[in-house]
């Protein structure tokens, strides 16, 4: 099946990566509307992306359309999910792009709607880049998730995954940008400042990542990828990068963890 019409139930960060990501991939779908309750959002959307239609503060006609995706946070999702039930058409397919609520809930919120999907997306989808794990429910058929793989594929990659692990996803994959970006764009500027041009700067950090991404999917143990350099700047502050990782990230898995 061709997906024609898609719809965002919120238009914050994930439906603007999203869009750009298609838009850069020249994949816009043919028809676009979004809803939020921001006119600020919704008008900086427009002015991207000039074809796609919006709705301020009304859900019903984005969630008229052929693929529907929930950009809502859990904390608001028992108070406007219900209300779509009555407009989603029956071939539609629902996709939601938060953690921590169920498949079988979100149905229950639905009036047993069960044309269901979650998927966690992650910001590289941007360009292209993206991670973006997806979880179907037993109501989808075959062709109906097909569609939904060729309409996320200029994304990035869409691996088809146990909705149980969705959670871990989005501390890993979806988070994960955040615990490097910073560290990186720190590491460009000092190259810079001990001489390197701005080319040069960005292409020795990007190929530094992409080896020691590629040397840890190697033969090698950890033990032994961590001993290949013999000057290690950062060792003394290990320890509490590390400490940080291990109690922080656990209490973000505890609090998106479902019920």
């Amino acid at each position: 099946m061709a997906i024609e019409s898609v719809g965002f139930v919120g238009g914050g960060r994930v439906a603007r990566i999203m869009l750009e990501g298609w838009q850069r991939a020249a994949a816009m779908p043919g028809k676009v509307i979004v809803s939020d309750p921001s006119e600020a959002t919704l008008a900086s959307l427009k002015s991207r992306y000039p074809a796609i239609e919006t709705c301020l503060g009304d859900n019903c006609a984005a969630a008229g359309q052929q693929v529907v995706f929930l950009g809502l946070h859990p904390p608001v999702f028992a108070d406007s999910v219900p209300e779509l039930a009555a407009v989603l058409r029956p071939d539609a397919i629902a996709v939601s792009l938060a953690p921590k609520v169920t498949i079988a809930k979100l149905s229950g919120l639905l009036g047993g709607f069960e044309r269901l999907a979650r998927l966690i997306p992650n910001a590289p989808s941007i360009v292209g880049a993206g991670f973006n794990p997806v979880a179907f429910g037993p109501g989808l058929d075959a062709g109906s998730r097909q569609a939904v793989l060729e309409l996320l594929a200029p994304l990035g990659d869409t691996p088809v995954v146990d909705e149980a692990t969705l959670e871990a996803y989005a501390v890993t994959s979806a988070m994960g940008p955040t615990y490097l970006w910073f560290q990186l764009y720190e590491l460009r500027d000092l190259a810079r400042s001990f001489g390197l041009s701005d080319e040069a700067s960005a292409l020795a950090v990007q190929r530094m990542v992409a080896g020691a991404l590629a040397t840890m999917d190697s033969e090698l143990t950890p033990a032994e990828v961590m001993d290949l350099v013999p000057v290690r700047p950062l060792a003394d502050s290990e320890p509490a990068v590390l400490d940080a990782y291990r109690t922080r990230l656990p209490a973000v898995m505890d609090r998106i963890r479902p019920a």
